[in-house]
């Protein structure tokens, strides 16, 4: 959808390392978003109580937490070609901490379906959102990277079905 500006083995593709760098720190910044939505699922009272509450909001904000940070870290790839020498760490952070955020979703998602209180789409989003990182986007990560950033588009848009679902659930 964009042309790219770099050959396709460069890590920061399709952008130059100076466009990478402002879309990594525009990624941080989002991140940081989502993980103040991640933490308002604790003070929403839409969960049951108990540790998968505790727990899955604990690790899905530890692991967005570390994704943001991953977002800054990868810069220092930003010359690299890929795979290369400055890629590994980036590579190795971006899984850890997808899959916390990962499994600590389906952990609040399964304590916002035992709490009963959103019902329909709502009382799902969670959930979804956690499976989702397992099933499609990260076979598509591996994949061509159009489809791989599809997948995370779809990831970001049950980020903000989340975001409306808590804003709802405020007016209520």
């Amino acid at each position: 959808m964009y042309p790219a500006q770099v050959s396709e083995d460069m890590f920061s593709y399709p952008l130059t390392a100076g466009g990478f760098t402002v879309i990594q720190v525009w990624f941080f910044v989002q991140h940081v978003g989502l993980l103040a939505g991640i933490a308002a699922l604790a003070r929403a009272g839409i969960m049951v109580q108990g540790r998968s509450a505790l727990w899955g909001v604990g690790l899905a904000v530890t692991g967005m937490a570390l994704l943001a940070v991953t977002e800054l870290i990868a810069i220092l790839a930003r010359r690299s070609t890929y795979p290369g020498d400055g890629t590994g760490l980036a590579d190795a952070l971006y899984g850890v901490s997808s899959v916390a955020v990962g499994v600590g979703l389906i952990l609040a998602g399964i304590a916002v379906r035992r709490g009963g209180r959103w019902t329909g789409w709502r009382g799902l989003v969670v959930l979804v959102a956690g499976i989702f990182v397992f099933v499609p986007m990260m076979p598509a990560l591996m994949g061509p990277f159009i489809l791989a950033r599809l997948a995370i588009t779809v990831w970001m848009l049950l980020f903000t079905a989340l975001g409306y679902a808590l804003w709802k659930a405020d007016q209520q």
